[in-house]
């Protein structure tokens, strides 16, 4: 497991981590004089397996038009489901920054005992921030300038981060999304588009996906609706519907 910094020379003081990711994962109470947010808008999607088999149903996000070329999709959201069991999968577009440590990032490895910082593109004080690796222990920081526009989402990798070694991404309501190679240096600039997708098979939640040899998926197009329906049938196809008011 990565550290949880609390011995840091990056102190809970610098770091901008918000929630806690994981089971142990550091906490960092909101300061004083935050203004509450309005509650974001809630999706909903209620997905029945009707094959023959036990499955685990994935919901994903592909990274078309992400601005990252090197980012990879995770298995955002799973939920396992027997023949003739349906699940519901509920979320609001909440960003956040994710970090973990992956070593060499690449399909089918987990993307695990990750943390996050608050994040919002259309923020100006929100829609960066820099990642560090300082006395043994990795971390979000307060980023250098201002030069993410708004939209988009920046990750600043200091040089300091050893090669090969941790993966930075954004996250949708307190689960990764996206995740990218800490290349010490790069300036990351995530822009998402969120476009939904389902599949099913066997998946662990925060699994690094090649999207290229799913082939059971659909997309989930919302439209002017926040609720759809997914059924998966005995021929492994799906069948996407809104839900009926």
């Amino acid at each position: 497991m990565p550290p949880h910094h609390q011995d840091s020379a990056l102190s809970r003081r610098r770091f901008l981590v918000t929630g806690a990711a994981c089971a142990g994962a550091l906490a960092v109470p909101a300061a004083v004089g935050t203004p509450c947010v309005a509650a974001a808008t809630q999706y909903t999607l209620t997905a029945t397996n009707n094959s023959t088999q036990f499955q685990d149903i994935c919901l994903f996000q592909k990274a078309v038009g992400l601005g990252v070329p090197a980012a990879l999709s995770l298995a955002w959201l799973t939920a396992p489901a027997h023949p003739g069991h349906t699940v519901t999968f509920t979320w609001s577009v909440d960003y956040s920054f994710v970090w973990a440590l992956t070593g060499p990032l690449m399909s089918g490895i987990p993307f695990m005992d990750w943390e996050q910082a608050a994040a919002d593109p259309d923020d100006q004080l929100r829609n960066q921030t820099g990642f560090d690796f300082d006395n043994g222990n990795y971390g979000f920081v307060p980023a250098s300038g201002s030069g993410t526009p708004l939209g988009g989402l920046g990750v600043q990798i200091l040089p300091g981060v050893p090669d090969d070694t941790a993966s930075v991404g954004i996250g949708m309501d307190s689960s990764p999304v996206f995740a990218a190679q800490a290349v010490p240096g790069a300036n990351l600039v995530f822009t998402p588009h969120p476009q939904y997708w389902i599949t099913a098979g066997t998946f662990i939640r925060g699994e690094v996906l090649n999207v290229e040899e799913i082939t059971n998926e659909a997309e989930i197009p919302y439209g002017n609706t926040f609720s759809m329906n997914a059924v998966l049938g005995k021929t492994n196809l799906w069948t996407v519907s809104a839900t009926k008011s």
